[in-house]
């Protein structure tokens, strides 16, 4: 029996079955330069709703079934994209541990995504100990692409690149204070040959991307939903209100809807209706 490789986690067949048909197609990513990623937004809830217990709390909602899932769902996208807050707020890795990929049994990076965090004003103050930057230089994941639109100190930029990382500075039309254009980030994206991207927060972006101007950009949501409530003060996935001859109208609905069971979790699979 092949010994388990430390740190991976495994996803069994019977669960990700179900969870394939959410997955982007792989020979859909094939075209030369993508006009846009296939977009997953994935997050993992409390019952009210809540990301968090308060701005800037990193908070473990997800169980270990769902937790492998969403490796899972990172092994199969090309990138995945987080804000500058949760960045700063949690150090996360932001690689894939799922057995089989690179850094976890498999060679080179393969099925490993590419770390994308969003820092309109450059303030992400990574170092060489930052957890995503050590994985990177260690062989574990891939090193992060910043999306700015402030400039990037060279001392900076210069450890970026010396793990294979790189800054992408976009323009300002179209972008609220403190705040990306999403039509130009992914656009930047798919000329940079990414095929799928998976959001995975925080707040801020899943908000931003619920929101009536730019739900349209998403292909699917996936949503872990544990069974726990945060109370009051949390960070809450709640986006603006649609508005149309004054009356107030849902955001939006989701389509082809499926619930998986994942331990304790429930995990909620759907596309944002285009109607």
């Amino acid at each position: 029996m092949t010994p388990p490789i430390r740190d991976a986690l495994y996803f069994p067949e019977d669960s990700s079955s179900l969870i394939d048909p959410y997955i982007p197609n792989p020979g859909i990513q094939q075209d030369a330069v993508p006009s846009k990623p296939n977009v997953t937004l994935t997050f993992a809830t409390s019952l009210d709703s809540q990301l968090s217990l308060a701005p800037g709390v990193q908070t473990a909602l997800s169980g270990p079934e769902s937790k492998a899932m969403t490796h899972y769902l990172r092994s199969k996208h090309d990138a995945i994209l987080i804000g500058v807050g949760t960045a700063e707020a949690d150090n996360p890795s932001l690689n894939c541990r799922i057995a089989g990929v690179g850094g976890y049994g498999g060679d080179g990076l393969q099925g490993q995504p590419r770390p994308v965090v969003i820092d309109p004003r450059g303030r992400w103050q990574f170092t060489a100990e930052s957890k995503v930057l050590k994985l990177a230089k260690e062989g574990k994941g891939k090193a992060p692409w910043v999306v700015t639109k402030a400039p990037i100190d060279e001392s900076r930029t210069r450890l970026l690149e010396s793990v294979g990382g790189r800054v992408i500075a976009i323009g300002q039309e179209g972008c609220p204070e403190g705040r990306v254009s999403w039509d130009y980030v992914l656009k930047d994206l798919g000329a940079a040959h990414i095929g799928s991207i998976m959001i995975e927060g925080g707040g801020a972006i899943i908000n931003d991307l619920l929101a009536p101007d730019n739900i349209s950009l998403v292909d699917t949501v996936i949503v872990t939903i544990a069974p726990t409530w945060l109370g009051k003060g949390g960070v809450q996935v709640c986006p603006d209100e649609k508005v149309e001859n004054g009356a107030r109208l849902p955001v939006a609905r989701l389509t082809n809807v499926k619930w998986v069971p994942l331990g304790d979790d429930v995990v909620l699979c759907g596309s944002p209706s285009r109607g």
